[in-house]
């Protein structure tokens, strides 16, 4: 998370204050990404990583190491490797598909982050927390930012970080609420390979909020083979009927023939 929010420092420095790079280049664009000969794929990307001016330049990076880290370390939803990126990459697509078409694109840290906002007041609704200068219970902080956003920085801005929310009420349903309550099956788990991508080492542990987690050995490895071998089939009897036991003679009583 640390590496995310550096990069939207330095690019949204770069973007504001000091124009290395033009920010021509930064901006989500549909034309300019599915452009035939050069696609500008990577705007896809950059768009996320551009905070607000002025005070956007502190705020939003912080606000985006803040959900982030919550998200990792605190919530049971995102407990296996690469599950968070999953969930990122999901909600992002949502909000590229409808920011292009109502808007034509456009910067996108402010939807991200109202998404992630969103997916971290899932975990304790009804629990207390600081907007500003005001108390509020967690769940109406979405909504809150909402009205921070077309207080601040007018409707175009509100409606474009509501897609946000949107995306984020879309992966909650597809992944939790339809599961759990509708009798569906969650289309949207993490693959194979993206778990292997963040897989931490074996043994290494990371610190939740509801104790201390360690990787497990993975599949294949020398631990996990003598484990599966010795709990495989055969009852508790299995290890006294192989190797060197199960290569002796019939017992003999005492004082028999």
């Amino acid at each position: 998370m640390s590496t995310l929010t550096a990069a939207t420092l330095v690019l949204s420095v770069n973007f504001w204050l000091i124009p290395i790079i033009s920010s021509y280049y930064f901006v989500f664009v549909p034309q300019l990404v599915l452009k035939l000969w050069v696609p500008q794929i990577w705007r896809l990307v950059t768009a996320f990583f551009i905070t607000g001016p002025s005070l956007g330049l502190i705020m939003d990076p912080y606000f985006l190491f803040t959900y982030c880290k919550a998200l990792e370390v605190d919530s049971s939803r995102f407990s296996q490797p690469g599950d968070l990126f999953v969930a990122l990459v999901f909600i992002c697509s949502v909000i590229l598909l409808l920011t292009g078409i109502v808007f034509g694109g456009g910067l996108l840290l402010g939807p991200l982050l109202l998404a992630l906002a969103y997916l971290h007041v899932q975990d304790a609704p009804d629990g207390m927390m600081t907007f500003f200068f005001f108390t509020i219970r967690r769940k109406y902080l979405p909504g809150c930012m909402l009205l921070a956003a077309f207080l601040m920085a007018g409707p175009n801005e509100a409606i474009k970080q509501a897609f946000g929310l949107a995306a984020a009420h879309l992966y909650d349903f597809l992944t939790r609420i339809w599961p759990s309550y509708g009798g569906g099956t969650n289309p949207i788990s993490t693959p194979l390979v993206v778990q292997r991508w963040f897989a931490r080492p074996a043994g290494a542990s990371t610190t939740r909020a509801y104790g201390t987690a360690f990787q497990s050995r993975p599949a294949g490895s020398v631990g996990a083979q003598s484990q599966t071998g010795s709990s495989g089939g055969g009852g508790w009897t299995s290890g006294f009927t192989s190797g060197s036991w199960g290569s002796r003679g019939p017992g003999r009583r005492l004082g028999s023939d």
